[in-house]
């Protein structure tokens, strides 16, 4: 069967989620790897890796969720909880600049005290005084700001593009599918929701990527539900510029369990770039898996490199701390026989090496 779904693939013929499912489970990883590399040169024959020189600002840690696998947050008014100033934020954005950035990443936990206008008025400020793509806000954030105004996602959203965002970035989507988003998330929105506001973010003429967070109480059949629901909302907007498959890190956490194997890792950003004919771009994550796995990758399918990530909080509260510099990543990507290509949120390329 894998011949057969192979050759599938080789001709551009899109894949059953039985089909997926087969490569995810039963494939042989040296065929599976060859097969995305393959689908890859197809969708990209350049041989070009791109990133971003970005810096992830986590304006607060304060959040009414409590996720199950977040070892970030703390509870609103804990000891331990912060919003960052306008002032500290502003540093933030000075520094990412004098590297060579061009583009912020602002996720925070959802705080009752941070309204649509907050958002509106921090983002204004930020487009006043600075050159920078604001790539922010996830699906979950939104939501929330939907619900705590009491205004539509649509008018939302259009405020928040108004007021200075360029882009939305895909968490908060883990496993698309409800049973897990119970098990591990209860609190936060679930999947249908995901989906609706991101296909809201698309008609309103906003790119976004997305991402699934696995390797934790999902199976293998929710891994491929996942791709599924993915597929099919850029089949209906094209809005997805990327899709960033990055797995659990159980450290800290109160989920706990073991971390992913490299292998795993591999065979499932093989199977995204083989299932997901319609996603442009498949983003690596050295953040939780170091860059020599993250080179592997690139022969796995992956053609993204992700970015410098100046400042990354989330992960590193559980544990897990690999961190890269502008020229590090480059020779890594020069390294493992691609070109380097620097991009913006969009993926333009601004500077080839």
């Amino acid at each position: 069967m894998t011949g057969v779904i192979a050759s599938k693939a080789l001709e551009g013929k899109r894949l059953t989620e039985e089909e997926g499912l087969h490569l995810l489970t039963r494939t042989d990883l040296p065929v599976l790897g060859w097969l995305a590399d393959q689908v890859r040169r197809r969708m990209h024959p350049d041989r070009r890796v791109t990133f971003v020189v970005d810096r992830n600002i986590n304006y607060t840690n304060a959040c009414v969720t409590g996720c199950r696998f977040c070892a970030f947050y703390r509870p609103p008014g804990h000891a331990e909880a912060y919003i960052l100033s306008r002032e500290e934020i502003f540093r933030k954005i000075e520094e990412t600049l004098e590297l060579g950035g061009t583009q912020i990443l602002m996720q925070g936990g959802l705080h009752p005290d941070l309204d649509l206008p907050y958002f509106e008025g921090l983002f204004r400020a930020i487009k006043d005084r600075y050159p920078i793509r604001i790539h922010s806000l996830s699906p979950v954030e939104i939501d929330y700001l939907s619900r705590t105004s009491g205004l539509p996602l649509e008018t939302v959203i259009r405020r928040l593009a108004a007021a200075g965002l360029d882009s939305i970035p895909g968490g908060g989507a883990e496993i698309l599918v409800d049973r897990v988003r119970q098990s591990i998330s209860p609190r936060k929105i679930g999947a249908a929701r995901w989906l609706e506001v991101m296909a809201a973010a698309h008609r309103a003429g906003l790119k976004t990527t997305a991402t699934m967070m696995f390797g934790h109480v999902e199976t293998p059949e929710e891994r491929i539900a996942h791709l599924e629901g993915i597929r099919r909302l850029q089949d209906e907007t094209g809005g997805f510029t990327a899709f960033i498959p990055w797995s659990f890190q159980p450290g800290n956490t109160a989920l706990g369990g073991e971390p992913v194997t490299a292998v795993d890792y591999l065979r499932t950003m093989a199977v995204a770039r083989v299932y997901l004919d319609n996603v442009p771009n498949l983003q690596v994550s050295w953040v939780t898996q170091g860059t020599k796995i993250a080179q592997i990758a690139l022969a796995f399918g992956a053609n993204d490199f992700g970015s410098t990530m100046l400042e990354e909080n989330v992960v590193r509260a559980a544990g897990v701390s690999f961190s890269t510099s502008l020229a590090e990543l480059v020779h890594n990507i020069k390294e493992a026989g691609f070109q380097p290509a620097q991009r913006d949120n969009l993926y333009n390329i601004i500077r080839v090496f």
